[in-house]
This record gives C-alpha cells, structure tokens and sequence, in this order.
C-alpha cells in the first residue's frame, strides 16, 4: 500500500437517463456533469487508516438510510484495484480511485428509485467523515 496515501468520501452520481436511455448505454456522460462526484470532508492518511477493508459506509437520502455496509463487502480491495489499474493507466500522484458502492443502489431497487432536484446526500464513511449535498440536476 505504499502508492496510497489516504482515503475520502466519494459520492459517485449517475445520471442514468443517460446511462441507460438517452445515450446508447455508453455510461462516460451520465458519470461526468458537472457537480458530479464531490469528494471530502478530508483526506485521512494510510497512517490514521489501518485497516481500510473494515470501515462501515452508508449513503442517506432525504435523512433515509438507503445503503448501508462495509468496505470489507467491495468486489475488489485496495491492493488490487492499483496493481489491475497501474497495467492500464500512468497513474499519477494526486490521482483518484472509486472502489465501488454498497448494496441498495436505487435504479436497482423494487421499485426503482432516482434522485430528484433538491434531493440531500450524505454519504459516510467510518473514520473519514461525512460528504453532504444537494443535487442540482
């Protein structure tokens, strides 16, 4: 782990009308509006973080807990999410990497669910802190 220097919170928006519908099932521009992705409250260092696969994460929409999990339950771990990415990608420092999201995404739920304009956020992740916002789209 010694190309990692810390951790944050990542609220990874998808505009799927634009994932599934509108653009071909090409999901580049429903991942990419602006405002998309915020990241923070901070940036904690490997050092504060000993164990990153032991983190509970939860995502609250409108003060309702739509997900909620641990970062022991993502498909691929820190590790080898860098070593399968470096084979691909000059990776620089500064550079970002998403590792997933939890169970509960809402265009997967019965029934779907979307975010709406005005919409609160809050995405949390043990140990680094909680990212609130208000979607604009």
């Amino acid at each position: 782990m010694q190309h990692v220097f810390g951790y944050t919170v990542a609220h990874d928006v998808s505009a799927r009308d634009w994932q599934m519908k509108r653009n071909g099932g090409q999901w580049l521009i429903g991942k990419t509006m602006d405002s998309f992705c915020p990241l923070g409250p901070a940036l904690v260092t490997c050092n504060d973080i000993k164990d990153p696969h032991n983190l509970a994460v939860k995502c609250r929409v409108n003060g309702v807990t739509k997900q909620d999990s641990t970062t022991g339950e993502l498909v691929h771990k820190t590790e080898a999410l860098v070593e399968f990415l470096s084979k691909l990608v000059t990776l620089l420092p500064g550079d970002v990497i998403l590792t997933g999201t939890p169970p509960g995404v809402g265009c997967f739920r019965k029934p779907p669910e979307y975010l709406k304009k005005g919409d609160i956020v809050e995405c949390e992740i043990e140990k680094i802190g909680r990212a609130s916002c208000r979607e604009r789209v």
